[in-house]
């Protein structure tokens, strides 16, 4: 349905040697996707006891913006140095929202 939230969490894991360049380009994902406007949040975080393992927490109001955020220029910059930084493809785990946080 394109009329639901579209979550999920980008499971992104550096190639060895590899931590600070992607975690780099990661960081610089945030800022301009935060503008576009279907973005309702963009967190990244990486994983506390496996150092170059990140995960991009990421709400878009549907389907569509987040289609939309996948062919901005900003995204495309990253994916074009993906096979450089990254050990294997992102895992794109998308997520249902079950219980309120409350």
């Amino acid at each position: 349905m394109t009329d639901e939230q579209f979550l999920s969490t980008a499971v992104l894991k550096a190639k060895e040697g590899k931590r600070t360049a992607l975690k780099e380009a990661l960081l610089q994902l945030i800022n301009p996707t935060r503008s576009e406007p279907g973005c309702l949040y963009y967190i990244l975080f990486e994983d506390k006891n496996n150092a170059g393992t990140f995960y991009m927490r990421e709400a878009f109001k549907d389907t569509a913006a987040f289609e939309f955020h996948t062919q901005t220029a900003h995204f495309k910059n990253f994916a074009s140095q993906m096979d450089e930084l990254m050990s294997e493809p992102i895992q794109l785990v998308e997520l249902v929202k079950v219980s309120d946080m409350e």
